[in-house]
């Protein structure tokens, strides 16, 4: 078959795709950044990459139309809580009337859990997209689907932020809320058994675990699971605001996706059963295998794609990353150091290692001081660490960094600051010339900008100094 997989870049997308290939199918993968196509998907054989943006109608020409599946993983958040709705309905209706042009007989659409009368903004917003894509040319499959439990899913990261953080939560009630947890693996089996299944066409299913939890009770389970001891209090009074600081300041999830899961944890979400199990052969784990799995793939360092390399989780990036590539000159404040590098292996995999769990070489108190000042005013912190210990795409969170270029074979990595800044910075590591060149830019905004600068200098000296002298020790 050829299928084309939009989302692919994002959490369900970029673990889809690799079943999908090993199955043998073509598979098309409009991006709207090329930077951010996955390097291991580029060469292959069976993978076309192409530029398409879904508020861009002009774009779509670029996806081939000769067809068989289409699968709509599009789920569109943006900095206010109103315009979501209206950016998911603008590439629903974009999508629909492109693909009402093609071959495709069958569009799969994972959407959420939608029973109940009183729904979030969130939800709806998906309820409407079901409604938007639905068309007389081609079929649709939708798969609702609640809470999704797997390594880098936004919703097993918080849990294990809060449970291995936290002994003891004063938390808000919503956590009595009621849901039905489903594995990572099984909505990739559902979606992936899909494609082609006449006796799915234009219908609708529900897809969740075999057990009915509160939030509650997935982190005391969670606790339990991981040989924790965890005491839980729930409060009244807690207000969605409060409940999104809460949130906030304890996990690693922005305030944006804090103040959205807050307004979704508070409905009920159990699905209405059917024989969608039975018609694909996908009979759901529980909750504590879900999680076993997960921390298997953690230990493994194999976590395939993770909620924070997502750009809901951005503090700083507003556009594509090719805005960001070229690094200015004019204006700009610059830290430019270098030195002999004897061990290239070794100062690569250093340099392609940063960040996360391994840390910044030299002075990693003052990172962690930046990330605890970037998180108090309103900044991503360093939380987010990194989804891989050795490996960095183009995309990539890297704590309070994105990764805007990255090749080991042209020895660069550039990085874009994503905390809290009057102004806009760079940090970027080149070989050449057996030379390690590190390179931190500093364009300011205004005089907030310039005094914070100068302000930072005597910290960057020996900041900087150190981290490249370790880079290169051998």
């Amino acid at each position: 078959m050829k299928i084309v997989v939009t989302g692919s870049t994002g959490y369900i997308g970029k673990r889809l795709i690799p079943i999908l290939i090993n199955e043998g199918h073509d598979v098309i993968c409009p991006v709207r950044d090329t930077l951010r196509a996955d390097k291991n998907l580029q060469d292959h054989a069976n993978i076309s990459i192409v530029e398409a943006d879904f508020l861009k109608p002009e774009t779509l020409k670029n996806i081939p139309k000769d067809i068989d599946v289409a699968y709509y993983l599009i789920h569109s958040m943006s900095s206010t809580s109103d315009d979501f709705a209206k950016l998911e309905a603008a590439c629903a209706k974009n999508f629909k009337t492109y693909f009402e042009k093609t071959s495709v007989k069958q569009v799969i659409y994972l959407s959420g859990i939608t029973n109940e009368e009183s729904l979030s903004k969130h939800l709806k917003s998906r309820k409407q997209v079901e409604e938007l894509l639905a068309s007389e040319n081609y079929a649709l499959t939708i798969f609702k689907a609640g809470i999704i439990v797997g390594s880098g899913s936004s919703s097993f990261e918080i849990i294990r932020d809060l449970v291995e953080k936290l002994p003891v939560m004063i938390a808000p009630k919503w956590l009595e809320t009621k849901t039905q947890p489903l594995a990572v693996r099984d909505i990739l089996a559902f979606l992936s058994r899909a494609k082609g299944k006449e006796a799915l066409y234009n219908k609708s299913f529900d897809v969740f675990g075999p057990e009915t939890m509160t939030y509650k009770e997935m982190l005391l389970k969670f606790a339990e699971i991981r040989n924790l001891k965890r005491y839980i209090l729930t409060v009244p009074i807690m207000t969605p605001k409060l409940s999104s600081y809460w949130l906030y300041f304890v996990t690693s999830t922005s305030y944006k996706l804090a103040t959205s899961l807050v307004d979704s944890m508070g409905v009920q979400i159990i699905g209405k059963k059917s024989n969608i199990n039975e018609l694909l052969d996908v009979h759901p784990i529980s909750y504590r295998e879900a999680v076993d799995l997960a921390f298997e793939k953690i230990e493994q360092n194999s976590i395939v794609s993770s909620w924070k390399d997502a750009m809901v989780s951005s503090g700083g990036l507003k556009s594509s990353l090719h805005k960001y590539i070229n690094v200015p000159t004019y204006g700009c404040f610059t830290d430019y150091k270098e030195r002999e590098v004897n061990d290239m292996d070794k100062t690569i995999n250093r340099i392609w290692s940063i960040g996360g769990s391994t840390g910044w070489y030299y002075g990693n108190y003052l990172w962690k001081i930046r990330g605890h000042l970037d998180k108090l005013f309103g900044g991503i912190g360093l939380r987010r660490g990194r989804t891989h210990v050795s490996e960095l795409n183009a995309g990539d969170a890297l704590d309070f960094w994105r990764v805007i270029f990255s090749d080991k074979k042209e020895r660069k990595l550039l990085l874009y600051a994503e905390m809290k800044l009057p102004g806009e910075a760079w940090l970027e590591f080149k070989i050449e010339d057996g030379l390690l060149k590190q390179t931190a830019t500093f364009r300011p905004h205004g005089l907030a900008g310039r005094l914070y600068w100068y302000s930072v200098l005597p910290f960057h000296g020996f900041i900087f100094r150190g981290m490249i002298n370790k880079l290169v020790e051998t």
